[in-house]
């Protein structure tokens, strides 16, 4: 392992730590990823756009595989999803989660098996349903008691589908209040706490073409510590004790979803998977030892964490505005390709690319171009003081519910998605045009 004497050598490694692997800086100002310069992108894209590193994506996959090698790991679409990515997922062997018959559509034209994905969401349409079933896919996540009679009707006397129970542990976990999905009381799952988990399964074990596989629980998101899933492996296994001992049922799955959190700025805390596949693993097995059962076979989705990080979003600033002690700097996209600040607070680390500076760096916030005063992308960032119209500014961790969250907030279309690797770029996902809008109003 080589040491860094340069500060300036270090002071680069730090910030480019929340970037892909591949990323370099050839020249003072200019940063490259996947062997291609972000700037050229830019030209050639336009902006804003959103690129994302092939590579790092399938590292990241692997990386998984490697820290998981007796779990399932499923790919969270939610999080991103492409004809492309859903190729990459399938070759590097993971299964894929799914909320919708859109997601699920998408995945399946594309090639990927339907019997390696599973169908998540606390309203499933009857359109969901129906494609599920029609499709072959793998499991279903009953999510309300409801669920159960129309999915059995659905299925027909004589059909099967294998189903898991979506179950709240009653674990709070999450790095914002409306990302927290593992604590009662909110639209997610059936509570363990009230009985409300262990009465859904009694129902369905009543319904002969509903096989029971396992139970589901998913705490949150930008979880970065291992004991929220700790003791959800606690609670949902003393839950699967008792379905033991009432039904003389053992069930061979758990899946125990995603939520792995990240790093969106250098120095932020991420989720040590190696920690989390060791104690997890520990804690299921000396949780069934002592509930005389069997360990159930693991499933995780991650998503974020797959995606996340492998993602740049490219903006041009259009204007710089100087009131009071603030200095604004307004770019040519914002809520509409990026809700996430302002759902959530998430913070981001812009960076100023495609020339040299030696100005100093001055505190501003990165504001979008829509008609809302909490169209922020990013609060008190460091840029250099001489930050003006036409320079090219990029986000990193923008993989991920970025593009899938997306609008066209004022008619303002979303951005295009390139893909990086080896020096070349491509094309993934069109800029949406005014066309594309115009299209879809069939007038008065």
């Amino acid at each position: 392992m080589t040491t860094v004497h340069d500060p300036s050598v270090a002071r680069l490694a730090d910030d480019l730590s929340v970037w892909p692997a591949s990323t370099t800086e050839p020249h003072p100002g200019e940063l490259s990823v996947g062997g291609v310069p972000l700037a050229e992108l830019a030209d050639r894209f336009g902006t804003p756009v959103y690129v994302l590193d092939e590579a790092e994506v399938r590292d990241r996959c692997r990386t998984y595989l490697h820290a998981f090698p007796d779990a399932e790991v499923l790919y969270a679409a939610k999080a991103f999803l492409c004809r492309a990515m859903v190729h990459w997922i399938e070759e590097e062997g993971l299964g894929l989660d799914v909320c919708s018959a859109g997601e699920l559509e998408l995945a399946v034209t594309t090639g990927f098996p339907p019997e390696r994905t599973v169908l998540h969401g606390n309203a499933k349409s009857p359109r969901d349903l129906e494609m599920a079933l029609r499709l072959g896919v793998g499991r279903i996540v009953i999510d309300s008691p409801s669920e159960i009679a129309r999915l059995a009707a659905a299925v027909g006397h004589g059909g099967h589908q294998k189903v898991m129970v979506r179950v709240v542990p009653a674990v709070s976990a999450g790095a914002h209040e409306k990302i927290r999905t593992g604590t009662d009381d909110q639209k997610f799952g059936l509570s363990i706490a009230d009985g409300h988990a262990q009465h859904a399964i009694a129902r369905i074990l009543d319904q002969p073409q509903l096989e029971l596989t396992g139970l589901h629980c998913h705490l949150g998101s930008q979880i970065t510590t291992v004991k929220p899933y700790l003791a959800a492996v606690r609670r949902v296994v003393g839950l699967m004790a008792r379905l033991h001992d009432q039904h003389g049922l053992v069930l061979p799955e758990l899946d125990l979803g995603g939520g792995h959190g990240i790093a969106y700025r250098p120095g932020e805390p991420a989720l040590d998977l190696t920690d989390l596949s060791r104690r997890v693993r520990a804690e299921l097995h000396d949780a069934c030892a002592a509930a005389g059962l069997p360990v159930p076979r693991l499933t995780i989705e991650p998503g974020r964490a797959i995606a996340g990080p492998a993602g740049i979003a490219l903006y041009h600033v259009l204007a710089v505005k100087r009131t009071g002690t603030h200095t604004f700097v307004a770019v040519d996209g914002g809520m509409s390709d990026n809700p996430r600040p302002a759902l959530y607070g998430v913070r981001y680390a812009p960076r100023l690319i495609g020339r040299r500076t030696t100005t100093d760096r001055v505190p501003v916030t990165v504001v979008g171009r829509h008609c809302e005063a909490g169209d922020t992308l990013a609060t008190d960032v460091r840029l250099p003081a001489d930050v003006r119209p036409g320079d090219l500014l990029a986000v990193p961790v923008a993989g991920a519910y970025h593009l899938s969250m997306a609008s066209t907030y004022n008619l303002v279309g979303r951005p295009p998605v390139a893909a990086v690797r080896d020096g070349h770029a491509r094309l993934l996902v069109r800029r949406e045009s005014l066309d594309d809008i115009r299209s879809r109003d069939v007038g008065l």
